[in-house]
């Protein structure tokens, strides 16, 4: 198993040089003038573009200015975000934390709603409950997120005055930027409250949640919950079950100790995806909600063309990837005892 995983990990160098070879040269695409333009950040420097692009070497090879970038990286910097004004490495964790936050939340309750929705279909297949279950889910997967998401925002904040955007409350933030004692150690509002024995912080934050997990929860889980049905029927139709019916087994222990652990094998590696998709963040839902976090980040840099940004995150999400297929690898060998790791 170690070395399977160091292996695995050895192979996360080869991964980011592709990554970071494909985005650069999307990036070389753009002509030198289009690239000086994000550097511009006053009206005077928007007169001078050639004194920019010869500053920052754009017209140099393809090669030369990789390694320059890598050298760069290297050394620790990242560049400077002109969306959020200040370094990448440093402005990576603020926007990082803010979609973590949503994450830690959404993450398990898109795993467990959908296992728990995906097997109650499976087992009940055919049934009012089986066919209420797969209707909400082709709701809940055609809707569009953000219309969705503006759907809830309407109803809750518009008319109900009830979950308004953001991440804490204005009265919040201004208390925590004024307040000297108050240490953010996690750069999340639910944690830091805790940690910081601030628990109406951490209530306030959870409120701001709401609306946000409930989208996460209900565009998502029905790929989940399809997935989770389909091999629960797969799995109650064999010889195996068959048997331990015939043997007198209860329908709770034949669902619970044979066949839904049979069927999580598939379940695991689309969770699995999910979940390192969410870390990049979700664009409508952060946009609609006005949570400035990996996506909003993204989707900024994107239309403004803040290259160190994009390949920052995307190299973020080469890393997330990898990783992510490796837990899902050693998950299917805990899961199923058949499956050995070499």
């Amino acid at each position: 198993m170690t070395a399977y995983i160091t292996r695995r990990l050895m192979f996360l160098f080869f991964v980011l040089f592709g990554v970071s070879v494909l985005i650069f040269g999307l990036l070389m695409t753009f002509s030198p003038e289009r690239r000086a333009a994000a550097y511009v950040t006053t009206p005077q420097q928007a007169e001078d573009i050639p004194r920019i692009v010869e500053q920052f070497g754009l017209t140099d090879p393809f090669p030369v200015q990789y390694a320059r970038w890598v050298k760069e990286v290297a050394s620790g910097n990242l560049g400077w975000s002109l969306v959020a004004a200040r370094p990448v490495t440093e402005a990576f964790w603020g926007y990082f934390a803010v979609t973590l936050e949503l994450n830690l939340f959404a993450s398990p309750l898109v795993i467990l709603i959908g296992i728990w929705l995906g097997t109650l279909s499976g087992v009940h297949r055919d049934t009012w409950l089986d066919h209420g279950t797969r209707i909400a889910a082709i709701i809940g997967w055609s809707l569009p997120t953000f219309l969705f998401a503006l759907v809830l925002l309407m109803v809750f904040y518009g008319y109900l005055d009830l979950f308004q955007p953001g991440i804490v409350s204005t009265h919040t933030a201004l208390w925590v930027a004024r307040s000297p004692d108050f240490i953010r150690y996690t750069g999340m509002y639910t944690v830091d409250g805790i940690l910081n024995g601030e628990l109406w912080i951490t209530g306030d934050a959870l409120a701001h949640l709401v609306l946000p997990v409930i989208t996460q929860i209900i565009v998502v889980v029905a790929l989940l919950m399809r997935v989770m049905r389909s091999g629960m029927i797969e799995e109650m139709g064999k010889d195996y079950i068959i048997t331990a019916r015939a043997k007198g087994a209860d329908t709770h222990t034949i669902t619970r100790a044979h066949a839904r652990p049979n069927a999580l094998i598939p379940v695991i590696t689309v969770a699995g995806q999910l979940v390192a998709l969410a870390m990049e963040g979700s664009i409508a839902v952060e946009v609609v909600f006005s949570r400035q976090g990996m996506g909003w980040w993204l989707a900024e840099s994107a239309t403004q063309l803040d290259m160190p940004v994009l390949m920052s995150v995307c190299m973020f999400m080469g890393v997330v990837f990898v990783v992510s297929n490796l837990v899902i690898d050693i998950l299917y060998a805990r899961v199923d005892p058949r499956i050995r790791l070499t």
